[in-house]
């Protein structure tokens, strides 16, 4: 690529995406697999023919110029063009060949993509999918920068540049201690809870603001008294008795050995989460893309007639 007499290379405009992405020249040659001095080269040779510098160099730490992060809005626009443009010369081979890169919520993902890539690896045995697992916002940027081509999230998205395709919607139960005055019943309103101790997942997590808007939809506030970042820990505080959680149904199938918690449906209102996978608005959609879309459909419609659970 030529831009004013000057050649370009892509791997150039890669590399100075990732030393941006990771802040730190050796964490980019780690995961580019370069040797740092190479890397570092590449990066000073683009800086000449430029006649700008991309980064802000310090002994602490690693920063974009202005110059740099108009370069690096550009560089990410560009890559992103290239990959579409392979996606859709991959398509012409019929799925013969080809790499799909899915973003999923690590827990979420935990119980459905093992459901799910057995069966996509043995219809397209040629389609290398790389999964890339991170909390709800992150996915989202990632998403809407064409990082991923799309990514398992739930309901509310709220990255503008993103749509997305309903694929599940899922029954939360209660999880009470087993020896809970609340654990011989079926079933409790979600008002009768206001005074209960709620175990949560931390802030910034998708399901901890949906736990937060039933409690505030019955008219309470919770109060938190645990937080953490996996709803296994989660369930393993709630079976030790220290309080109360929300749990999503695919996660009350598996219990470990030992002390579990016990689980109820909820009612007024009957909570539910939807899960569906988001893209950006207006992106090129593979036809290795779509057909894992469809893939993951018919596995969890699947899953739920012979689970016989209300999802």
């Amino acid at each position: 690529m030529k831009l004013g007499g000057m050649d370009m290379e892509l791997r150039q405009l890669l590399y100075a995406v990732r030393i941006a992405e990771e802040q730190s020249f050796s964490k980019a040659a780690e995961k580019l697999h370069l040797a740092q001095p190479s890397l570092s080269q590449q990066i000073a040779k683009l800086e000449r023919e430029l006649g700008i510098i991309l980064f802000e160099r310090s002994t602490n730490t690693l920063k974009l110029t202005y110059a740099g992060e108009r370069f690096f809005e550009s560089a990410v626009k560009i890559l992103d063009q290239v990959e579409q443009l392979k996606k859709e010369m991959e398509d012409v081979a019929e799925l013969k060949r080809g790499t799909l890169t899915v973003g999923s919520l690590p827990i979420t993902g935990t119980h459905i993509l093992p459901l799910v890539l057995p069966i996509f690896k043995k219809n397209y045995p040629g389609v290398e999918v790389k999964l890339i697992e991170e909390a709800t916002r992150t996915l989202e940027q990632l998403t809407a920068r064409g990082t991923t081509e799309m990514s398992l999230l739930t309901l509310p998205v709220q990255d503008p540049h993103l749509e997305w395709e309903e694929i599940w919607q899922e029954e939360i139960f209660l999880a009470v201690p087993p020896d809970h005055p609340l654990s011989g019943e079926k079933e409790v309103a979600v008002k009768e809870l206001k005074n209960e101790a709620f175990i949560m997942l931390k802030k910034g997590q998708g399901f901890r603001t949906l736990a937060a808007k039933w409690c505030e939809e019955a008219g309470f506030t919770p109060r938190v008294v645990f937080e953490s970042s996996n709803i296994e820990t989660v369930k393993s505080l709630v079976a030790a008795g220290m309080g109360i959680a929300y749990v999503p149904s695919m996660m009350t199938r598996h219990q470990k050995a030992g002390l579990s918690p016990a689980y109820l449906s909820l009612r007024n209102p009957r909570p539910f989460r939807t899960l569906v996978m988001a893209y950006r608005r207006g992106r090129y959609r593979s036809q290795a893309g779509q057909a894992f879309l469809k893939t993951i459909k018919e596995v969890l419609s699947q899953t739920m007639e012979e689970s016989n659970l209300n999802w």
